[in-house]
């Protein structure tokens, strides 16, 4: 690649630069992740890159950001070639990022973490005269976040502006955002992205965003590029796009959502009880206090929450991975311990949040791990030696049943894709005639339209056919599209209920940002 002479910072501090990426191509051994892909950011636009698991996004902004050498092509900044071979590469040229997991310090404060985050800290700090060029940079900037406060106190919303904030502190022009709204309530989603596009609006800044919420894209957004499995899909302006048109970029085919229809259950008996309830986190401090809930058969009850307000905890006491501190838990009548005779007997199941870590043994094959609930049972075994041949046939019915892309049932999980990752924990929890019970947390977390549509058609047809289902997450949408029932939880307190179809969605929002 032919270096023209770099351009110079100072100018690109006038105004966001024109950013583009041209033919670049990335290459892992034979694996090739991105095809000659090609995407214009022009000065003062908010441009989304769409696409599914797998298809790139991450691949071409971590080019863009010097984390990866591209095998070819070229990145241009005011039409000219230039070397970006790290972060620090890209911060010469006004490019910043803010990533997906907040990366302050708790145990500092606010200015402590703003001057670390510069490329030019010096050694000898003199906080007189930091802390004036910080409350200066504030009275500008377009969140407020107070200084003196530690990280440690700052709500999920409030660090993800100081994550941004980190960026507008750095002079950073054109900001590359990782999925930014994941912690956020809609209101505060809504706040963040509006001030953002405030600031493009105004010709000071560009925002390339990753996202797979069509709700933001279209109420935010100038125009999009498309990737679909390494390669350039498709691009265009939001105005004259549908969320059908971007969604057959996305998958090569027009697919609309599918419908959720819901059947009607006259003689709903209580599947799930929990009574006061209390757990704590794990340094000791209570999580949540004093929950009461049921959940009936045939039902979808649906907790809303910023993330850190006692819903983890809530879920790892239901799923055995957390002891109470106080309260009790009926299933079916019975006393629940969470113990896995306790879980066989009763058929409950479980779509834990983060399943490489919570649901699956990731250098374990997609067959065994599918055969975790019933390695122990006949078929399977036969009381004292594992029948490897039956697992594999289980599991070459789920991978058809739930699509799961696979080379082979004998692949370690933790090869796949985060959307197959999870087909394949949905294929184990669901596939069972008997279960009675199902908790989810956050499972659709990070994933495509696609694997989020099918997961959602799964959890509605258990749900029709009577199986009790509590559906925790953190996308006020998905709650809204699926549940019968939603309740709110903020600072470990049940603190709004509601039927969905008359629940008020501003006070849901006001409720979730502990208002």
């Amino acid at each position: 690649m032919n270096i023209a002479p770099a351009v110079s910072p100072a100018t690109l501090l006038q105004r966001p630069p024109d950013l583009q990426v041209i033919g670049l191509t990335k290459q892992f051994g034979h694996f090739v992740a991105l095809d000659q892909v090609s995407l214009h950011l022009k000065p003062g636009t908010f441009h989304a890159l769409l696409g599914e698991n797998g298809a790139g996004k991450s691949t071409l902004v971590k080019c863009v950001m010097g984390f990866h050498a591209p095998t070819s092509g070229e990145i241009l900044i005011d039409s000219q070639p230039v070397p970006i071979h790290s972060p620090r590469d890209a911060h010469h040229y006004g490019i910043g990022m803010v990533y997906q997991h907040f990366t302050s310090v708790p145990a500092m404060t606010v200015a402590e973490n703003l001057v670390l985050s510069r490329y030019d800290s010096p050694n000898l700090i003199s906080w007189k005269q930091e802390m004036e060029s910080l409350r200066s940079f504030m009275d500008s900037a377009p969140f407020q976040v107070p200084l003196e406060l530690p990280i440690a106190q700052l709500a999920a919303g409030q660090k993800q502006k100081l994550e941004i904030l980190k960026q507008l502190y750095l002079q950073s022009r054109i900001l590359i955002l990782d999925e930014p709204t994941s912690v956020l309530t809609p209101n505060e989603a809504d706040e963040v992205l509006g001030l953002l596009r405030e600031q493009v609006t105004a010709g000071g800044l560009s925002v390339l965003m990753i996202s797979h919420k069509f709700r933001e894209v279209t109420a935010f957004v100038d125009e999009v590029t498309v990737l679909r499995k390494g390669q350039f899909a498709g691009h265009g302006l939001v105005k004259d796009l549908t969320i059908s048109d971007m969604a057959e970029m996305m998958m090569g085919e027009r697919r609309d959502p599918t419908s959720v229809n819901k059947v009607v259950h006259h003689s709903p008996t209580p599947i799930l009880e929990v009574i006061n309830l209390h757990a704590n986190k794990d340094n000791g401090v209570e999580a949540f206090t004093d929950v009461n809930l049921t959940v009936y058969s045939g039902e979808i009850v649906g907790i809303a929450g910023i993330s850190g307000n006692g819903q983890r905890e809530l879920v790892e006491v239901l799923a055995g991975q957390r002891d109470p501190s106080a309260g009790q838990v009926v299933i079916n009548g019975s006393p629940y311990r969470a113990t896995r005779s306790e879980m066989y007997q009763h058929q409950v199941y479980a779509l834990p949040e983060e399943p490489l870590r919570n649901a699956c043994v990731p250098h374990m094959t997609v067959a065994e791990n599918m055969a975790l609930r019933s390695f122990d049972r006949p078929p399977q075994s036969n009381g004292f030696l594992l029948v490897l041949r039956a697992i594999r046939e289980m599991s070459l019915g789920l991978i058809q049943q739930f699509s799961v892309k696979t080379p082979s049932p004998e692949t370690p999980v933790g090869y796949l894709s985060g959307g197959n990752v999870q087909r394949t924990v949905l294929a184990r929890e669901l596939s069972s005639d008997q279960i009675k019970l199902l908790i989810a947390a956050n499972p659709c977390f990070g994933l495509d339209f696609a694997a989020v549509d099918f997961i959602h058609t799964q959890i509605v047809e258990a749900r029709n056919r009577g199986v009790a289902i509590l559906l925790v997450s953190e996308d006020l949408d998905e709650l809204l599209k699926l549940s019968d029932r939603i309740i709110v939880i903020s600072a470990g307190q049940f603190v709004y209920e509601s039927p969905t179809a008359t629940a008020d969605f501003a006070t849901i929002g006001r409720s979730m940002a502990g208002h």
